[in-house]
């Protein structure tokens, strides 16, 4: 069994695609997790890689996030797109990542992933609140590489 098989328990993963959907209710915003068992290279550089080939720059108001995990290397990327950039204060991705690495670093990685889920979507909902006729964009399954 590889490490990202071993990442994430199947009620784990399913805890955090409820996460994902609780956390879209209330916004346009779209949020995706993807895990991938190794990052050759930059890891940063290949989540905006990984930011494009889900489509999450296609979504209608640029408010998409995703929070890019490799197993292997120990780390992770949260990547937002450029509408949720701009309406953000910089020290958000400073504090989710923070909460996250908090859970990452006691083995308590579906936690984390959830809680920082949640801190996104309750940032997107300030800034990018759900209206009428909004569609889900993206699809909430958890990725892998």
């Amino acid at each position: 069994m590889s490490n990202i098989e071993k990442f994430l328990t199947a009620t784990e993963e399913e805890a955090v695609v409820d996460a994902i959907r609780n956390a879209e209710k209330d916004t346009s915003g779209e949020i995706r997790v993807h895990i991938e068992q190794n990052c050759k290279g930059d890891v940063y550089e290949h989540a905006m890689e990984v930011f494009h080939y889900l489509k999450m720059d296609n979504t209608k108001e640029q408010n998409g996030v995703l929070i890019y995990v490799a197993v292997d290397k120990k780390t992770f990327v949260i990547y937002g797109d450029k509408g949720i950039n701009e309406a953000i204060d910089n020290n958000f991705w400073n504090a989710t990542r923070d909460l996250i690495a908090h859970h990452f670093k006691r083995g308590n990685f579906a936690e984390g992933l959830i809680e920082g889920v949640k801190k996104a979507g309750q940032e997107l909902s300030n800034h990018f609140p759900w209206y009428h006729g909004n569609a889900n964009e993206l699809d909430n399954t958890i990725s892998k590489g």
